[in-house]
């Protein structure tokens, strides 16, 4: 298990560095948590340890750090000054990417163990599996048949409360992109 950060964002920044720039961050406020490998992995044995069967585990990852905060560092590091040496350049975000990610969901209790650095969440409403494995179901044959996008959408709202779009991307510009990723996967 290894931080998304550490793979993607430090290879490219060096690669992009060393290229002599741009250094391209997604958007100026995305945060991303670092966490390092043997981190990782001593969080997940110690939540293995403490198991019984079935909990889902929130492992503290730190603080969130700014993408673009990492970038300005990497090119300081480098002996150079950024926007002057280096220019970065803001893409945008990706569809479906997040500016912040969230480690719980409005509405999920947590329960502390042994360990400061690992919880356990709770479900004060329940969970229905039945009604999870349906809906899902319903969606692989809606998606693969590519009948109504909306219908697909409405399937995930329904499942995921906290689903919601970036305010920078239509609803329907989102479901193109699921269209597009269903034909992709066909070909």
């Amino acid at each position: 298990m290894s931080s998304p950060v550490t793979e993607a964002f430090v290879p490219t920044f060096e690669k992009q560095i060393e290229e002599g720039g741009p250094v391209t961050v997604t958007h100026p406020e995305v945060t991303r948590y670092f966490m390092t490998i043997p981190e990782a992995a001593m969080l997940v044995l110690q939540s293995g340890a403490i198991s019984k069967g079935g909990e889902l585990f929130l492992l503290d990852m730190g603080e969130p750090v700014k993408i673009v905060d990492l970038a300005k560092n990497m090119i300081r590091l480098a002996g150079l000054v950024p926007d002057k040496d280096i220019e970065i350049v803001y893409t945008g975000l990706r569809p479906g990417e997040k500016l912040h990610e969230e480690l719980l969901i409005a509405g999920e209790g947590v329960v502390s163990t042994a360990y400061d650095k690992i919880k356990i969440c709770t479900h004060k409403n329940g969970f229905d599996k039945k009604r999870l494995f349906d809906q899902i179901e319903i969606l692989s044959r809606v998606v693969e048949n590519e009948t109504d996008p909306n219908r697909a959408l409405d399937i995930i709202k329904d499942l995921v409360p906290a689903y919601a779009i970036q305010s920078d991307q239509s609803e329907n510009n989102h479901m193109d992109n699921v269209v597009e990723l269903n034909a992709a996967r066909k070909a």
